[in-house]
């Protein structure tokens, strides 16, 4: 199956370290800017739906602020307890100063 290319953002509304969350097709979907670098997964920590738009992210490393679960945005693997499940990824497009993520 192809992704939809649904366009988010701008690369400027997006600064550098930080996490914006969007509602991409009913999707809760945590845009991630680390080191230059654009990454999208699911605003939803696989240990108990935590909201991880809202956690810190440090290199490519973004924190579930409810119980501390740590996941790499680049592969949604979960790095600590309490979580042991990947979360969702999703493909990221910069087409000129627009960000597109692939649902």
């Amino acid at each position: 199956m192809t992704a939809e290319f649904v366009k988010v953002a701008k690369v400027a509304d997006v600064q550098t370290n930080s996490v914006k969350v969007f509602e991409v097709n009913g999707k809760r979907i945590a845009l991630c800017h680390a080191d230059g670098e654009f990454f999208a997964v699911a605003d939803l920590c696989t240990h108990d739906d935590g909201p991880l738009g809202e956690g810190e992210l440090t290199d490519h490393q973004i924190e579930c602020p409810r119980h501390g679960a740590r996941f790499d945005v680049r592969s949604g693997k979960a790095l600590c307890l309490p979580a042991i499940l990947p979360v969702p990824t999703y493909k990221v497009e910069v087409r000129k100063d627009e960000i597109y993520i692939g649902v």
